[in-house]
């Protein structure tokens, strides 16, 4: 059973006792012993693969480089054991671990940077998956098993899915990472048995600390929004540590007169109704987020799906000399987001980051139309962002707001809900197509959904390249035994990329 509770901007003398503040609430949860089921534990073991896969994928990538550089200038905190980071191993005199705070960095970078993860969209949108990298760091560091891990992952999802469904960041241009760090702090808490108390407190710092712009996924988009998540996971984890040595958070943090709700978001009338668990209600909330088949932002993973249908149906859409137009309508986000709605020129851009372009649905379409299918480096590499024939059907392609899959975006109903649209293409001949998809091939409803086979397939697609044949074998074997590993088991789990993948003499220098 989930109970709704109300949430409203209290003024200073308006009496707001903590025990029903948002935080407390979330707390309570977090704290709430029940057992997480067998089938969220299996999710979880697919989730910490995807999360393994992308971040393999990205171990020599800029943005891992600087913040793997950063995190190894860190020594283990002397509270506990320390935490690996990916793509190195914990040997040599432990010389390759760090503070859990700066593994969490590392590797949420790491894990964020291809945009290739996990997803869950409601009246905000989030990659869940993001909760992983703190909340694995800080068991690590404390020595705690893999049925405490599995604890705390299926809390972090929850806290920050239910967030989600009831509160949304985006419309204030608030990064949606400020659902995470609460979300990640609950995690935590859960992972460490701590009490409710301590849990509100780190939740509240978690908030506080991570409520940041859209900027950095406006215009032209930055290496931030990789390392944005991952700061939020270092600021659960020094909120957790905080909140553990009696220090007190803002509060009330969301209701507060002077809080996040009042001035960041809706404002003092505002009202939501964010839905938790009840007490002794097990915690199934990642069940319902899905994951990403193509490296590109969510929205367009079912427009891929759809472009590559189109591209076998229909080879001759990939000439931009029979085409006029090519419209998308589809849901207020997508369009005004990653669509033509948002009137950012770098979208059209062929000089533009990968950030931008992963963030630019006119391109993903026309490049997907072209290629029949999509590649998490070839299709965002210069030349073929550059490339002539691209560049002259892209232009050729815009979105449009359609009510329907407005509605149908932020539906409840997982049955109904949907992230595509319906394709209008006009050619030069007179000829006009029309096609549709509401979902991913990926998704749970979609023509091929991703189960553990597929998430399996994924991660050996992309470690190939950057790890041994046996330490693709070593890292599955072990992870697949999740709720069984002991703390030493736990700490394993990372990844160890082949010899001279990674060039730890050669990152960028710093101040530390």
């Amino acid at each position: 059973m989930t109970v709704s509770h109300p949430v409203r901007v209290y003024r200073s003398e308006e009496p707001l006792p903590r025990e029903e503040q948002l935080a407390w609430k979330i707390a309570e949860v977090a704290a709430d012993p029940v057992e997480v089921d067998a089938e969220v534990t299996d999710m979880v073991i697919n989730r910490i693969i995807d999360n393994a896969a992308v971040a393999a994928a990205s171990l020599t990538r800029g943005p891992i480089i600087a913040a793997r550089a950063q995190a190894l200038s860190h020594p283990v905190s002397t509270g506990g054991a320390g935490a690996t980071v990916f793509g190195l191993a914990s040997e040599e005199g432990d010389a390759h671990l760090t503070s859990p705070e700066w593994a969490a960095w590392a590797n949420g970078v790491a894990v964020r940077e291809l945009d290739y993860h996990d997803t869950f969209l409601a009246a905000e949108y989030s990659h869940p998956g993001d909760n992983i990298p703190p909340i694995l760091a800080v068991a690590q560091h404390t020595a705690a098993d893999g049925r405490s891990l599995v604890r705390g992952i299926a809390t972090g999802y929850e806290i920050q899915m239910d967030l989600v469904r009831a509160i949304c960041l985006h419309k204030h241009k608030i990064d949606h990472v400020a659902h995470l760090g609460p979300s990640a702090a609950a995690g935590i808490g859960t992972l460490l048995g701590l009490d409710v108390a301590t849990i509100a407190q780190a939740v509240a710092q978690g908030l506080h600390t991570t409520t940041a712009t859209r900027q950095s996924r406006k215009g032209e988009i930055s290496t931030w929004k990789a390392h944005a998540p991952a700061f939020a996971g270092k600021m659960a984890v020094e909120a957790v540590d905080r909140a553990m040595r009696g220090q007190t958070s803002p509060s009330p943090i969301y209701e507060g007169e002077d809080g996040v709700i009042a001035w960041l978001l809706d404002g003092p009338d505002a009202r939501y109704d964010v839905p938790l668990p009840a007490a002794g209600e097990p915690k199934r909330a990642i069940l319902e987020s899905y994951t990403k088949e193509h490296s590109a932002e969510y929205q367009a993973q079912a427009w891929i799906d759809l472009a590559r249908k189109l591209h076998r149906e229909h080879p001759e859409f990939a000439d931009p000399e029979n085409v006029a137009r090519i419209v998308l309508h589809t849901s207020h986000h997508t369009h005004f987001v990653i669509g033509s709605g948002a009137n950012d020129p770098q979208k059209y851009d062929p000089t533009a980051s990968r950030e931008t372009l992963d963030h630019s649905i006119p391109y993903i379409f026309a490049v997907a139309l072209q290629d029949g299918g999509w590649h998490h480096v070839d299709s965002y590499t210069p030349e073929r962002a550059g490339r002539a024939d691209t560049v002259a059907l892209w232009r050729k392609v815009t979105t449009a707001e359609d009510a329907e899959w407005t509605r149908r975006y932020h539906s409840e109903d997982p049955n109904e809900k949907a992230f595509g649209g319906r394709v209008e293409i006009e050619l030069n001949s007179g000829e006009r197509v029309i096609d549709e998809i509401a979902v991913a091939d990926a998704h749970p409803l979609g023509a091929r959904p991703f189960a553990r086979e597929q998430y399996i397939a994924k991660f050996r697609t992309l470690a190939e390249p950057v790890l041994e044949a046996a330490e693709i074998e070593r890292f599955l074997e072990l992870v697949q035994r999740l709720p069984e590993l002991n703390a030493a088991e736990v700490r394993e789990l990372g990844i160890v990329a082949k010899p001279g993948t990674i060039d730890l003499a050669g990152a960028p220098k710093g101040l530390f």
